[in-house]
């Protein structure tokens, strides 16, 4: 358990952190699954939109990236890094709809 609480509550960090700066909260969802739940202020570009939409999003903040695993959000990820952006992945959105309801 020491291990998984070292892990979890790291990220947990690093997403305040993020936060502490004034992310940007990106859902990567779907917009069906965006309209069963999200993180407060989040803005929702899915996947498969976002090389597309990246103009809707702040290159001078930092950048949170979330979806329903963690999966997408990693793609994400790879995408806005390859473009400047300092981007991290917050997993799913639960992870970080907790740290940010604190």
């Amino acid at each position: 358990m020491g291990i998984l609480s070292a892990l979890f509550g790291g990220k947990q960090k690093k997403i305040k952190a993020y936060l502490d700066n004034n992310a940007t909260l990106l859902d990567v969802r779907t917009p069906g699954e965006f309209k069963t739940g999200t993180v407060k202020n989040a803005v929702n570009i899915p996947l498969d939109r976002l090389s597309s939409n990246l103009k809707r999003i702040p290159e001078d903040k930092p950048v949170i990236v979330f979806c329903r695993t963690g999966s997408r959000s990693a793609m994400a990820k790879r995408i806005l890094q390859q473009k400047g952006y300092n981007v991290l992945n917050g997993g799913g959105w639960g992870s970080v709809d907790a740290v940010v309801k604190g």
